[in-house]
């Protein structure tokens, strides 16, 4: 069931940028590593609904209602282009800014993160197409065994992202002094959000 070829398959796929890896870095960049670590402990809670549609097969009707998967996916859409914008602003959550300006709670950063991977309707068609395969094919042991394969996915993806915000964080002294670095930090973030949502309305179920 655990078997190597799992854990490099699932490497492979947490090390892959996405949205939670990015938001993890802004994170890093724009709070420190502390932040950076809330952010990481959120996007890895953001799984949990996912992992758990797919466990109890409710990935299938998501991934059969057309309806129900442009809303989830549209409601994310709109959550990316949100951030994005506020980013432009030098505002929002994805704002670069001096630490003495940093003021958002921790739990509201590891919030952010949960929402992002919750409204990527994606993950759980994810989980319905990479589990499986590692399953040992007894019906009865079919639903402990995803949530198995499932906790060693979330450990995996909150050691990477944890180890992505810390060196981003580590870097953050290096190049938040000149204002032009901040600004230029801001949109590079807003226009990679704006990228993600865009391909985000574009996926189908």
């Amino acid at each position: 069931m655990i078997t190597w070829q799992f854990i490099v398959t699932a490497f492979v796929v947490v090390i892959a940028p996405g949205t939670g890896v990015i938001y993890t870095l802004a994170m890093g960049l724009g709070r420190g590593r502390i932040a950076s670590l809330a952010a990481a402990v959120g996007c890895t809670f953001g799984i949990v609904p996912h992992l758990l549609a797919a466990t109890l097969g409710l990935a299938a009707v998501l991934h059969t209602s057309a309806l129900l998967f442009n809303v989830v996916k549209f409601a994310g859409v709109a959550y990316l282009l949100w951030m994005a914008w506020g980013a432009l602003r030098q505002t929002g959550a994805l704002a670069v800014k001096p630490a003495e300006q940093v003021s958002d709670p921790l739990w509201r950063v590891a919030w952010r993160g949960t929402l992002i991977n919750v409204l990527n309707p994606k993950l759980s068609i994810f989980f319905l197409a990479l589990l499986p395969p590692f399953l040992s094919g007894d019906p009865a042991r079919a639903t402990l065994e995803m949530a198995l394969l499932g906790a060693v996915f979330m450990a995996m993806t909150f050691a990477v992202f944890a180890v992505y915000g810390v060196f981003a964080g580590t870097c953050r002294a290096w190049i938040l002094s000149p204002e032009r670095a901040m600004a230029w930090l801001n949109r590079s973030f807003a226009a990679v959000f704006a990228a993600l949502a865009g391909r985000l309305a574009l996926e189908r179920a």
